[in-house]
């Protein structure tokens, strides 16, 4: 049985953000104590500890976990803001939802978090994120989403996969440039933000 049986979805998702504050020196043996739960859910992915924490101490606004009750981890993503004038804008680094908690719209409920940070706080243009080409479903929650693919980027995955560069366009972007279509793929070395 899935919490939403106990408890409407909207009453049980915690949606907490891991402050940067726990990254000083004097406190990271009391974060990683605390959040133990997290982080082990964070291994299971495909970034180390290092790269979850310099996220974490530089983009702490974009860093949220969703928790149901009993503090258990349901889900979180990450991500940034970067780029300059017209191309500043937010990016889905990760989101990731446990198995047990698909299909509950949780995934949706991050993103629109994210979306709202960019938009309303950063004032950013545009939020983008990389998929792989095969992951059909995935493809399709971000276009129900309201992303659509801005780009082919030829072997993105490990020189192996293509990926796509999905995009939303954000209140800022008026005229909706952002999400205009590149008419041909490009290369990892083309792209011009890591």
């Amino acid at each position: 049985m899935t919490f939403s049986a106990l408890l409407p979805l909207t009453s049980i998702i915690l949606l907490k953000r891991l402050v940067a504050s726990f990254l000083n020196r004097s406190n990271i043996l009391l974060a990683c104590s605390h959040y133990t739960e997290i982080f082990a859910f964070l291994w299971g992915s495909k970034f180390n500890m290092s790269f979850y924490m310099t996220y974490m101490a530089r983009w702490p606004d974009y860093f949220h976990v969703a928790e149901g009750p009993g503090n258990h981890i349901m889900g979180y993503i990450m991500g940034k803001v970067e780029g300059q004038g017209e191309s500043w804008h937010g990016h889905v680094t990760a989101v990731t939802v446990a198995p047990e908690y698909r299909r509950q719209q949780l995934a949706k409920k991050l993103m629109n978090l994210l979306e709202d940070i960019s938009d309303k706080i950063d004032k950013a243009y545009f939020v983008d994120l990389f998929v792989r080409a095969s992951n059909i479903p995935a493809i399709r929650m971000y276009e129900k989403l309201g992303y659509v693919v801005y780009r082919r980027v030829l072997r993105y995955y490990s020189g192996e996969e293509d990926g796509l560069d999905m995009r939303k366009a954000l209140s800022r972007d008026v005229e909706k440039k952002s999400i205009i279509p590149l008419k041909r793929p490009i290369t990892p070395d083309e792209l011009e933000y890591d």
